[in-house]
C-alpha cells in the first residue's frame, strides 16, 4: 500500500459492468463510504430488437443518481483527466471489462482494488467461476486484491472461501460469490480506511488461467468420462449451456451426475440407454462403459424441463439406442 488514510469514510470510484459487479456496488452504497462516480462498459445491443441496453451497474448507478462514465478506453489522456477529477481515495474494479493502464492505477491515492472470484493465484483470468467447477475444485472464493499492471497478479488483501459440491452449478456459484464479494469488499474498504489492511504477495506456485467461455466449447464429447461431463454441464449452466446433437439439432443438457450403478457394456459413446424413470442415461467414456444421468434438459425448440417429465410423456426422440452427437442423415 502506498498510503494509508485514517478516518471513517473513503471517496470511491467504482468500475464494473455485469450483475456480479452490481452486487459489489450495492454493498458499497449501503456502507459508510461515498461512491462519487461509476465506470461501466458502453451500452450494448441486446434482445431480438438489438436495442441498446445499459449494463446492470449503470442501471443501479442511475437509480442512485451517480455520475456514469462509459469510455471505450482508459488509455487516452482525456479519459484519465476525467478520472482524476473525481479525486477518489480508491478505485474499486469488479468485472469491468477494460484494461487499466498504469496511469489509471496510479490516479487514486490508494490505487485500485479488485474483487476477483477465485482463490488466487488459482484461476486468474476471465471465467474463474466456471473453470473451478469444470476442473472439479472442492472450493472457490473471493480474493480482494491490490491491482498492478499484470493479469490478476497483485497482492492479496482479503480472502473468503466457499465450498463447491456435486450439485453446484455455474449460476449457483456466481450468485453466492457475488454476495460474498460485496461483503468482503466492504470489510476490505473499512479496513483500508482504518489503515489496517496487510497485503500478501501471491504464491509463485499454483497459478492457473481461466480462459473466456465460448459456445463451441460447450459441445459435449461423450468419449469423456461421466464425471468430467457432469462437471462441464454444471459449470456451463446457465451459460453457454452444454449441448449435443439429437438428429442433427441442438439438445441442451442443464444438469447431470455420473451414474453410480454398473455400466451397460460396450455401447457406443453417446448412446441413449434404458432410462431409470428420473433421468436420461447416456453411455460415455472411451469404451462406452461409463454412464451419465441427465436430470434436466432442453429439447430442440423447447424449454428446459425435468427429464422425468419428458420420459413420462414417452418422448419419441429419446428412445433407447438413439445416438447423440451425430449429424443429420443428409450431412453424413
Amino acid at each position: 500500500m502506498r498510503h494509508r488514510v485514517e478516518g471513517q469514510s473513503l471517496r470511491i470510484v467504482f468500475a464494473g459492468t455485469p450483475d456480479f459487479a452490481a452486487e459489489s456496488l450495492k454493498a458499497l452504497l449501503a456502507s459508510r463510504h461515498q461512491v462519487v462516480g461509476v465506470y461501466t462498459q458502453p451500452d450494448r445491443p441486446a434482445g431480438r430488437g438489438r436495442k441498446l441496453t445499459p449494463s446492470p451497474v449503470k442501471r443501479l448507478a442511475e437509480q442512485h443518481d451517480l455520475p456514469v462514465e462509459q469510455p471505450l478506453s482508459l488509455k487516452d489522456e482525456a479519459a484519465q483527466r476525467r478520472l482524476a477529477e473525481f479525486e477518489a481515495d480508491v478505485m474499486i474494479v469488479v468485472a469491468y471489462g477494460l484494461l487499466l493502464p498504469q496511469a489509471v492505477l496510479d490516479t487514486p491515492r490508494l490505487g485500485c482494488l479488485n474483487v476477483h472470484a477465485s482463490l488466487l493465484p488459482r484461476w486468474r483470468g476471465a471465467a474463474p467461476i466456471q473453470r473451478a467447477i469444470e476442473a472439479g475444485d472442492s472450493e472457490s472464493g473471493i480474493t480482494l486484491m491490490q491491482m498492478d499492471a499484470g493479469l490478476d497478479t497483485g497482492d492479496m488483501l482479503l480472502i473468503e472461501r466457499t465450498p463447491i459440491d456435486d450439485a453446484t452449478t455455474g449460476g449457483d456459484l456466481h450468485d453466492r460469490l457475488a454476495e460474498l464479494g460485496g461483503r468482503t469488499l466492504v470489510e476490505g474498504v473499512d479496513a483500508l480506511a482504518e489503515g489496517s489492511l496487510s497485503p500478501t504477495p501471491q504464491p509463485a506456485t499454483g497459478v492457473t488461467y481461466a480462459s473466456k467461455l465460448s459456445k463451441p466449447e460447450a459441445e459435449l464429447d461423450f468419449r469423456q468420462p461421466a464425471a468430467a461431463l457432469s462437471r462441464r454441464i454444471r459449470a456451463f449452466n446457465p451459460w453457454p449451456v452444454a449441448w449435443t446433437r439429437l438428429d442433427g439439432e441442438p439438445l441442451r443438457l442443464w444438469f447431470a451426475v455420473p451414474d453410480t450403478g454398473p455400466g451397460e457394456g460396450d455401447a457406443e459413446p453417446g448412446t441413449l440407454l434404458a432410462p431409470d424413470g428420473e433421468a436420461l442415461r447416456i453411455a460415455c467414456g472411451v469404451d462406452g462403459r461409463d454412464v451419465l444421468r441427465v436430470t434436466r434438459l432442453q429439447m430442440p425448440g423447447g424449454k428446459p424441463l425435468a427429464a422425468r417429465d419428458l420420459l413420462n410423456a414417452n418422448h419419441p426422440r429419446l428412445s433407447p439406442g438413439q445416438r447423440l452427437g451425430q449429424p443429420k442423415e443428409a450431412d453424413r
